[in-house]
């Protein structure tokens, strides 16, 4: 049986994206996969960056990742493009946007919002036809999903429905339900197209919340107190408690 576990949502936050790979760690667990969205937001893009591609074994790009790759002129991509420079922005812009494999008879694909749309969101209520976008045939294996598991939404669940699973992992850095880090783990038989115990578990793990709003009280970055606000509360600038 092999154990992956899968993150998302970093947003240059240092102190949860320690310690989320120090419990991954005390977990031996080898192998790491992260679904996008790796800088932004928060004050540490750079170093966050590096961590994650010294550590994980797959990377998938985010929306984030996108815009800060694509796009110019917006105050606040301009601050993190300083900081991240043009090695690390090259190499974001190259990730490719999902994952698919086999493990104990399941196709099970890995993507940040969607496989084939970046900016498709799903949320749990989110009408069922909506949802099923990301069990789509990809260009890959041209095969519907069994399994799908994606970041983007920062709000970690499990749901099953028609023979589906889709999994949520939730946010290391900018988690909007409740202010813990969280991470997934999948379980079962890696390359293996016949049926076999399979597993998906949700991990919560509390960090410094106050040692990540003093690195943002360190800095000049936009919108710092709009992001310290969500780490303090979990609750999305844009939405009321």
């Amino acid at each position: 049986m092999e154990r992956i576990a899968v993150i998302s949502d970093i947003h240059g936050n240092l102190p949860a994206l320690e310690a989320v790979l120090e419990d991954i760690k005390n977990r031996r667990i080898e192998r790491i996969f992260c679904l996008g969205d790796l800088a932004g937001k928060g004050p540490s893009s750079a170093e966050t960056v590096d961590i994650i591609r010294q550590h994980c074994e797959v990377v998938i790009k985010g929306n984030w990742d996108y815009y800060l790759t694509e796009q110019t002129g917006h105050e606040i991509l301009t601050w993190h493009q300083s900081i991240l420079g043009v090695e690390r922005l090259n190499y974001m812009k190259e990730l490719p946007i999902y994952k698919e494999f086999y493990i104990s008879g399941k196709l099970l694909r890995l993507c940040h919002a969607s496989p084939n749309d970046l900016f498709h969101r799903v949320y749990l209520s989110t009408e069922q036809c909506k949802r099923m976008k990301l069990f789509e045939a990809t260009s890959t294996l041209n095969l519907e999903a069994d399994v799908v598991g994606y970041g983007d939404i920062h709000g970690a669940h499990v749901d099953n429905f028609d023979g589906k699973t889709i999994f949520n992992v939730g946010s290391v850095g900018n988690p909007l339900d409740i202010t813990e880090a969280s991470y997934g783990i999948i379980e079962g038989n890696l390359d293996d197209k016949n049926k076999g115990p399979f597993t998906i578990s949700l991990v919560r793990v509390p960090y410094d919340i106050e040692l990540a709003v003093s690195h943002a009280e360190l800095t000049n970055m936009p919108e710092k107190q709009e992001y310290i606000n969500e780490l303090k509360t979990g609750i999305f600038r844009g939405r009321k408690a």
